[in-house]
């Protein structure tokens, strides 16, 4: 009886044993594809409607962010504070800016330089002085609820607020969440 029971192990673990669930070639080559294209539209999904990303075309936030640089930017989050770089649309090309003045803020800019609710800003990381523009905005300008105020680092020649105006937070892409050096490394 020993005998009939490893003889019968014999045939259950041997070679010559087909499972049914053994696929041929062609069907894994075809799971394998499925996998690739799921994991593409998971990819492109969530950097559709998750995240952001462009490439910084101008100079005016350098030297934080360069003419060149990748910006990864979050679309969910757009509760700007003060000091966050932002992600904007400006006649049809994406904009770096950094948000200086929030919704109730007054902004003035003066020969002192740039003022908030009346305070000089003191920007450690600004190196050219913040100038008005002749055409422009009409300054000192009062925030309304849901706009914010933007200048780009580089204050010279800057397309920016003191153009177009305060920027209603709808209309913003999202804020930066990290900057990839695509220049000078």
């Amino acid at each position: 009886m020993a005998e009939i029971q490893t003889q019968q192990e014999i045939k259950v673990s041997g070679k010559n044993h087909e499972s049914p669930e053994e696929f041929s070639l062609g069907e894994e080559i075809l799971f394998l594809l499925a996998k690739i294209a799921g994991i593409i539209l998971v990819f492109l999904l969530v950097f559709t409607f998750l995240f952001g990303l462009c490439r910084n075309l101008d100079a005016s936030m350098g030297p934080s962010v360069k003419d060149g640089d990748l910006v990864m930017f979050y679309r969910l989050d757009k509760s700007y504070i003060a000091r966050d770089t932002l992600v904007l649309e400006f006649k049809g090309q994406k904009q770096v800016r950094r948000v200086v003045a929030t919704a109730g803020d007054t902004v003035d800019i003066t020969e002192e330089g740039l003022l908030v609710n009346g305070a000089l800003q003191q920007e450690p990381e600004i190196y050219t002085p913040t100038q008005r523009y002749e055409n422009g905005a009409e300054f000192p300008l009062t925030l309304n609820e849901g706009e914010v105020f933007v200048l780009g680092d580089s204050r010279v020649n800057a397309t920016d607020s003191r153009i177009y105006g305060a920027v209603k937070v709808k209309d913003t892409l999202g804020k930066v969440m990290t900057v990839l050096r695509r220049r000078n490394i």
